[in-house]
């Protein structure tokens, strides 16, 4: 009996990360290809397909069943229907990216959000595996969250649930994209840090990773920077944890990279800022770059799987 594989795509403003996924979440096969996204939506539209087409090839070639298809994409995705609804990046808008690839594959195939589906994956078989409320918070750009309850993952009413780099964490604090002041993604994010540095020292292009470099060196102002940003982030947590009372967050994404650097400054300020609420454990994540694809895969099987996904989702209750 031939083994069955899922075709996963994780896919970003400038590039595609592609993977061949057993369902145990193992990956087989890697691949990398730019979006294309300056060509528009339907470029990246035809391109997405046009490599999810050639990956199920490949696992044929390869003696695999290629089963289903995961896509993972940013912006606000309607993953109930199977539209990539709004995304600045890519440019889609209402595209219905999993009825394409149902029709152009020809196999089942779930979209879903590419912070949300790396906290599926995260949440079952990472940093947060046997634990039934967990909170996967990726600090990169810009930042973001997923919630996962007993190994499933929640997108909210209109699929735009997540966004907590967009709570306000000082108030007429730094300007955000979205035209707050004050949001977390405006005062804790990798581009946010390397710019208040910058501002301050006279560094140009200095960035995130500079900071924590100088700031562990011993010196003060990157210091300084550094342990506003890990204070705001403290900040955003507390509010997320007010919210989900969640056993675990797991800090992944680019600045996570840092470890303990960034992760002994965040617990001590949540540490410092919780009331009665119980304290979640904060680690950092464990799948690195390949988060998306495996969680897309789980996605694409839980929903060709309909009710009886339970059995992959393995829930397990709370420990406390």
């Amino acid at each position: 009996m031939k083994e069955s594989v899922v075709v996963a795509l994780d896919v970003g403003g400038t590039g595609m990360k592609c993977a061949l996924v057993r369902p145990d979440g193992t990956v087989v096969h890697e691949e990398r290809h730019p979006t294309l996204a300056a060509r528009g939506p339907e470029a990246v539209t035809e391109n997405i397909l046009s490599v999810a087409e050639s990956l199920a090839g490949k696992a044929r070639a390869d003696g695999l069943t290629p089963v289903a298809t995961g896509i993972a994409v940013p912006g606000v995705v309607d993953e109930l229907n199977g539209v990539a609804v709004w995304s600045a990046n890519v440019g889609f808008r209402d595209v219905p990216l999993r009825d394409l690839a149902v029709q152009r594959l020809g196999m089942p195939a779930a979209l879903g959000h590419d912070v949300r589906v790396g906290a599926l994956a995260e949440a079952r078989l990472g940093a947060g595996r046997g634990r039934g409320h967990v909170l996967f918070v990726a600090i990169g750009t810009g930042i973001a969250a997923g919630l996962v309850i007993n190994g499933a993952g929640y997108p909210g009413a209109h699929g735009a649930a997540g966004e907590l780099g967009h709570v306000v964490v000082r108030p007429g604090g730094a300007l955000c994209g979205c035209g707050a002041r004050g949001c977390l993604e405006a005062e804790a994010s990798a581009k946010s840090i390397g710019r208040r540095y910058a501002e301050l020292s006279g560094i140009t292009g200095a960035t995130a990773f500079d900071v924590a470099t100088r700031a562990a060196a011993g010196e003060e102002l990157a210091g300084r920077v550094w342990q506003e940003a890990a204070e705001a982030l403290a900040a955003g947590l507390l509010a997320a944890q007010a919210l989900y009372d969640v056993q675990v967050v797991v800090l992944g994404g680019g600045l996570a990279e840092a470890g303990d650097d960034l992760l002994r400054p965040v617990r001590a300020a949540v540490a410092e800022g919780i009331t009665f609420h119980r304290t979640p454990e904060i680690v950092r994540a464990e799948l690195g770059d390949t988060a998306g694809c495996r969680g897309a895969a789980l996605l694409a099987l839980d929903h060709s799987a309909g009710p009886t996904a339970e059995h992959r989702r393995n829930p397990t209750k709370d420990q406390e």
